[in-house]
């Protein structure tokens, strides 16, 4: 059964969306503070993290980011902030969703749904790369070893959050195509678009602050205005 952490400490909400999840069929463990959520994340092993942002003890963004020093876990933050600035610093720090309160049960499920068939996908897509190009894909100078979850660039090693590192796999795979923004959210992210290319856009950023040169020089990442982004490298 898939095992979800469900990390709130409003009560009756953390109630709320357990019910909700083991209704659906998915096993559910629950933490109210951000000291807890490590040490289950620890124990158990989750296949998805549900984190909200306001936490006694450790904030969520905290929990993000240890989390995101040992595990690829997929991670959706909740946050009754609707500030644009926290939600993308919970994209920059390694969260591959984020949902604002309130939010029906519905959209939780879905997007929950979403993120699992991800990773499942991307496991299967990892698997069929490795048997079909001994896990290696290069593009020039870039060099990508899916078995070891490697990425250089010019023989320099480049460290990538696994979302990054999933999309950076999905414009490589389709270098010189131009990939609109929708498309790229329902492949990577897996939902439909739901209007907010944001996620995207923050994801963007930060592959090209690790891959491009800080100053001139040419975009391995084109954005073409209105439509996505393309690989040129």
């Amino acid at each position: 059964m898939t095992k979800i952490l469900l990390v709130e400490d409003e009560t009756s909400l953390q109630a709320t969306i357990a019910y909700n999840l083991k209704k659906a069929g998915y096993e559910i463990s629950t933490a109210s503070d951000g000291e807890a959520a490590l040490e289950l994340a620890k124990d158990q092993n989750p296949d998805l993290v549900l984190l909200d942002v306001m936490l006694p003890t450790i904030d969520g963004f905290d929990v993000c980011r240890n989390l995101r020093q040992t595990s690829g876990v997929p991670i959706m933050i909740l946050t009754a902030r609707n500030d644009e600035i926290d939600r993308v610093v919970g994209l920059e720090i390694g969260a591959d969703d984020y949902l604002t309160k309130p939010f029906s049960m519905r959209e939780l499920l879905a997007r929950v749904k979403a993120l699992l068939r991800r990773r499942d996908l991307l496991e299967q897509d990892l698997a069929n790369e490795k048997e079909a190009n001994a896990g290696v894909i290069s593009a020039g100078p870039l060099y990508i070893d899916l078995d070891a979850y490697r990425v250089s660039l010019n023989g320099r090693d480049v460290a990538l959050k696994p979302k990054e590192l999933e999309l950076l796999v999905y414009l490589v795979r389709h270098r010189g195509n131009v990939c609109p923004t929708r498309q790229l959210l329902g492949e990577v992210w897996g939902y439909d678009y739901f209007g907010d290319s944001r996620t995207l856009a923050v994801h963007i950023h930060g592959l090209r602050e690790k891959l491009e040169p800080a100053q001139g020089g040419p975009r391995l990442i084109e954005t073409v205005r209105g439509v996505g982004y393309r690989f040129a490298g």
